[in-house]
């Protein structure tokens, strides 16, 4: 098989089973526990799931593909920069995704995701709980979708606009088990904005701090106001 048949067969793997963990995370852990609904064990498991996933695209990049799991070199830069580039990062996602929320919520009046307010209260004062789940998103899902998926993309198409735009549908579509549109063209927002930073400065972990910035406040808000007032979220 050619790079091009590795790389693709690797992202239909990734999308593939994250689509199923998204999907069927939860009936799956709730037969193991054999505790129904959506409870703390529950939900941390299912987040485990997801470090399975990242464990098993690296395996086939390294034995597959043999090729380095980020094709892309990491560039470094000063702290100076880190801190620019993710308040930076932050705040576009914050004024875009709000943007985009007011105009959604302008033309269909959409409400809070049946998800979001289900999970909630597993979040309250779980700061445990919070903070793996931020770090799971950040990590898992930058590692995935920018560092894994996009780059090779971009080698299949020979076109990083091409990569940036696809590798933002499927980061937008695999939130679409929240059941709005809202947490599909949201993420979707946020995919494009991370996916042209990499592509311009390739590096991955200033994506990662982002993404848990991103997370962690708008988790923490959930805990200080009721999520039915949060508009933004």
């Amino acid at each position: 098989m050619s790079f091009s048949g590795k790389y693709s067969a690797g992202i239909l793997l990734t999308f593939i089973i994250l689509a199923a963990a998204m999907l069927y995370g939860f009936p799956a852990v709730t037969m193991v526990t054999g505790t129904k609904g959506i409870t703390e064990v529950n939900f941390f498991l299912n987040r485990i799931v997801l470090w399975i996933i990242l464990i098993i695209v690296f395996l086939y990049s390294i034995f597959i593909e043999k090729k380095t799991f980020l094709l892309k070199e990491e560039k470094k830069y000063p702290a100076a920069f880190y801190i620019r580039a993710v308040v930076s990062l932050y705040f576009i996602c914050l004024i875009g995704g709000g943007i985009l929320n007011a105009a959604i919520q302008f033309f269909m009046q959409e409400k809070i995701s049946d998800k979001l307010l289900n999970l909630a209260p597993i979040f309250r004062n779980n700061y445990f709980l919070v903070i793996f789940t931020c770090l799971t998103a950040a990590i898992v899902e930058e590692f995935l979708m920018r560092g894994y998926v996009q780059p090779r993309l971009e080698k299949i198409y020979n076109n990083p606009t091409v990569a940036i735009v696809i590798s933002s549908v499927l980061f937008g579509i695999l939130h679409s088990t929240y059941g709005t549109v809202s947490q599909v063209l949201g993420p979707f927002f946020i995919g494009i904005v991370f996916a042209v930073f990499y592509k311009r400065y390739s590096n991955i972990k200033i994506l990662i701090i982002c993404h848990f910035m991103i997370d962690f406040i708008a988790m923490m808000m959930m805990n200080f106001i009721d999520i039915k007032h949060l508009s933004v979220f």
